[in-house]
């Protein structure tokens, strides 16, 4: 089945364990995975997408739970989300990936690259979770009681059409605090759904609670040595500071970061050209991780055998 909208790419559906999956695959070349973040869908990759497939073979899902895919009451764990995509890319006959996460998208890849490195080329995170503990109030407030409630009469036909006015009236004012408020309201807007407000709060339940992120990617960074890493940042991240790009650095010493000047939560979207040509040259300039079962054996017997390294600097392009 095939769904096309105006001024978006064709979206296809499979079929996996009962439960429908959305996604876009299109050009050619290299695989490409682009995972999206919380409350999104494969549409907060559009304005980068068209610049990726003149290389590559760019494969954007809908999460489940999100957009256009099933909503069902089902495993929502970052881990299930990774045998989601692994299952995935097994239907459309995809071998290895380079898997490209935003935000939770991120930390999706992270534990996609964890639990399956032998189908892992590279690794590239776009302000990502699993860095850091801190996170927005807003994300940090999904999983507390009431919010099903509460974001059911906020999403009223009349109160959600104003207050998603509102958002993208804000958005528009140039301001660094509000630039991030167009996609808000879409994440908004997408909770007039029941299914999809439940999703959602088991998906945040899972990585989140009071005092911020539950999941890292500390304990098992080291594992990423034999893996090309790039992180992307955008200096005006509200949503996940972005000194986690530093954390980033840190923790794995061999990945490339980019902080991307004059950009929110969402570098992808405020620099498309810009985004576009950093993923190239890491892609250009690194050789696809090749999988070994005993350098991986080796990798987690012993451990990390040394302290964090010293932050990196971490390069930030003004371009």
């Amino acid at each position: 089945m095939v769904v096309q909208h105006p001024l978006e790419h064709e979206v296809q559906f499979v079929t996996l364990h009962g439960h429908r999956r959305a996604f876009v695959k299109v050009g050619s070349g290299p695989a490409l995975l682009l995972l999206h973040g919380l409350g999104c869908d494969h549409t907060t990759w559009e304005p980068v997408i068209d610049a990726l497939a003149r290389r590559y073979t760019v494969i954007a899902p809908d999460l489940l739970g999100h957009g256009m895919s099933a909503k069902p009451r089902a495993d929502y764990s970052v881990g299930g989300y990774a045998n989601g995509m692994r299952d995935l890319i097994t239907v459309l006959g995809i071998d290895k990936v380079t898997v490209v996460g935003h935000s939770f998208g991120g930390g999706v890849a992270m534990q996609f690259a964890y639990q399956f490195p032998e189908r892992t080329e590279r690794m590239i995170l776009v302000a990502s979770g699993g860095l850091g503990p801190e996170v927005s109030a807003a994300i940090r407030s999904v999983s507390t009681p009431g919010f099903h409630q509460a974001m059911g009469l906020l999403t009223l036909p009349g109160i959600r059409h104003v207050g998603k006015a509102g958002l993208k009236a804000l958005s528009r004012t140039g301001l660094k605090a509000t630039r991030d408020l167009d996609e808000v309201a879409e994440i908004y807007d997408s909770f007039r759904d029941p299914y999809a407000r439940a999703a959602i709060r088991h998906v945040v339940s899972a990585v989140v609670d009071w005092k911020g992120q539950i999941v890292t990617m500390a304990d098992r960074a080291y594992l990423t040595e034999e893996m090309p890493m790039a992180v992307i940042w955008g200096r005006d991240d509200r949503v996940i500071p972005v000194r986690h790009a530093s954390n980033a650095a840190a923790l794995a010493p061999k990945a490339r970061v980019e902080v991307i000047p004059n950009a929110g939560h969402f570098p992808h979207k405020d620099h498309p050209q810009r985004f576009a040509k950093i993923v190239h040259e890491f892609i250009r300039s690194t050789e696809p991780a090749t999988y070994s079962r005993a350098r991986f054996r080796s990798l987690l017997k012993n451990g990390r055998t040394t302290s964090l390294s010293p932050l990196r600097a971490v390069r930030s392009d003004a371009s």
